[in-house]
């Protein structure tokens, strides 16, 4: 199956309709329906008395008009060119792709649930905001830290909302004017900087070692009354867990620090460590990259955060509360220290709900087994290419992502894109490449603790026929990848420099 050679990945024949079999061509809507027709019949208004002040449209909406069966069409057939969890294995590192159980689906859309409006009497949502209560519960315990706050609607905002809360616990002290600044590894998520940066600190980078991990000796060489915090991610994004952590962070608190873990990796460690023992004192967590809720597709996201105790005064509203008449959402903060509402509703409650299914059905064990699974596919990956593929920081033992290099194609003329864009015709959607930028050509997979062992046999096998055709010297074969895709080989720099934002009929 995978013994393929240039004869069989030349360009596929014409069709007469652009069709191949299933895989159909399919146009822009504006291009196969009419804006003068319409799918559905509408009488005309009875005359009315416009309250839009002169700003209503004047011009024709010029929507194009399908009937049902089109439209159904339409996005069956563009649901089917789109790559997912549920299509295939999603070996993206640094975004943990796993599996979103139907279990945890079938909860959030219970009615009382899916249907529910931030702005209802809260005596009306006490189940609602009972889940919120266990969630908090068991991300309390599962990292040993002091209070949450669950408002944040995605990882960079759960970022924002602690270093809020160290920016808040440091103005309290009186010393804004001095601690401004926060450490970053320059094999951080680029939104660490940003993050740090966006709430007016200065960004200052530290070096991980040639073993890629961050030493404390090389922390406590930049540590100073002006260090207001240090942001590290563990396990890192070369897939490594930082052993010198607790020490970091023990420096780092003695220099009048605070220290923000990124949560993002949590897959990794979750029921097995818990990031409060290793003194941290902010945290976000990604729900979909820990519990299973599902990922990307431009939200609903969640990004919870988990504060010490030296934090926790800080948290933002609204605070839930336990009253004689039930749970509430307490958002008066006179009197407190609290930072105050980040967001204008209480976060995302078909998250939370998918969230809490996915621990209750795990257990405490379950959740531990996830996380020693997914160490045991990366590094599973990790041993059956090692023989070919390199490695910048040597054959060692990884956490749930492995990191490969490009040092291996070296004067085989096939570049870290050219060998992602060969994954697509494979029928795999490639790993995360280019990144982290510690890493030269950088090949980072992540395949979690979704995929069985065949999986990940197939997976390794594909990669490794990949590799051999690289070698081989048919470097032509790579350049012109992917042949099968709708679009064949896209220019992505182009596109991001000269976007095409508007479609008209000009232009097509």
């Amino acid at each position: 199956m995978l013994d393929h050679t240039k004869a069989a990945m030349a360009e596929t024949r014409a069709t007469f309709t652009g069709d191949h079999a299933l895989e159909m061509e399919e146009p822009l809507l504006f291009e196969i329906g009419q804006a003068e027709k319409s799918g559905v019949d509408i009488e005309e208004p009875e005359a009315f008395q416009s309250c839009l002040g002169g700003l209503e449209r004047s011009d024709p909406i010029g929507l194009p008009g399908l009937s049902e069966p089109e439209t159904l069409r339409h996005y069956v057939r563009l649901s089917r060119k789109n790559y997912s969890i549920d299509a295939g294995l999603y070996p993206l590192g640094s975004c943990t792709m796993k599996h979103n159980p139907r279990l945890n689906e079938k909860m959030a859309r219970l009615p009382g649930f899916a249907d529910i409006h931030p702005l209802q009497p809260q005596s009306t949502v006490q189940g609602a905001l009972e889940v919120m209560e266990q969630l908090s519960h068991w991300l309390l315990t599962l990292t040993n830290m002091e209070a949450v706050a669950l408002s944040p609607k995605a990882g960079a905002h759960g970022e924002i909302c602690g270093l809020m809360a160290i920016k808040s616990a440091i103005a309290a002290r009186g010393e804004s004017a001095t601690r401004k600044i926060v450490l970053v590894p320059q094999s951080a998520h680029g939104t660490n900087p940003a993050s740090a940066a966006l709430l007016g600190f200065e960004v200052r980078a530290v070096s991980a070692g040639v073993d890629g991990i961050v030493h404390a000796e090389d922390v406590a060489s930049v540590l100073g009354p002006d260090i207001a915090a240090i942001m590290l991610t563990n396990p890192n994004t070369a897939g490594l867990f930082e052993r010198d952590i607790a020490k970091i962070a023990e420096l780092v608190r003695e220099a009048g620090g605070y220290f923000y873990c990124d949560g993002a990796n949590f897959n990794a460690i979750a029921g097995v460590a818990r990031p409060g023992d290793f003194g941290v004192d902010a945290m976000h967590i990604n729900l979909h990259k820990t519990f299973s809720t599902p990922h990307g597709g431009g939200g609903p996201g969640a990004g919870p955060v988990v504060l010490s105790a030296r934090l926790a005064p800080f948290a933002p509203a609204p605070a839930l509360v336990k009253t004689a008449d039930g749970l509430r959402l307490k958002e008066d903060i006179e009197g407190t220290t609290s930072l105050g509402r980040i967001t204008a509703f209480h976060g995302q409650m078909g998250m939370f709900v998918r969230a809490l299914a996915y621990m209750l059905s795990h257990g405490a064990d379950g959740l531990a087994q996830a996380s020693q699974d997914a160490v045991l596919a990366a590094n599973y990956v990790r041993v059956k290419l090692r023989d070919m593929m390199t490695a910048p920081y040597g054959d060692r033992n990884c956490m749930h992502e492995v990191l490969f290099d490009d040092a291996w194609l070296a004067g085989s003329g096939v570049t870290t894109l050219d060998f992602a864009k060969a994954m697509i015709d494979e029928g795999y959607h490639p790993m995360t490449i280019y990144f982290p930028l510690v890493a030269h050509g950088a090949m980072l997979i992540e395949p979690t603790e979704s995929e069985s062992k065949a999986s990940l046999d197939k997976f390794v096998a594909t990669l490794r026929r990949l590799g051999e055709l690289a070698l081989s010297g048919d470097a032509e074969l790579f350049h012109g990848a992917p042949r099968y895709a709708p679009r064949r080989r896209l220019d992505e720099t182009l596109a991001a420099r000269k976007p095409v934002l508007r479609w008209s009929r000009d232009v097509a």
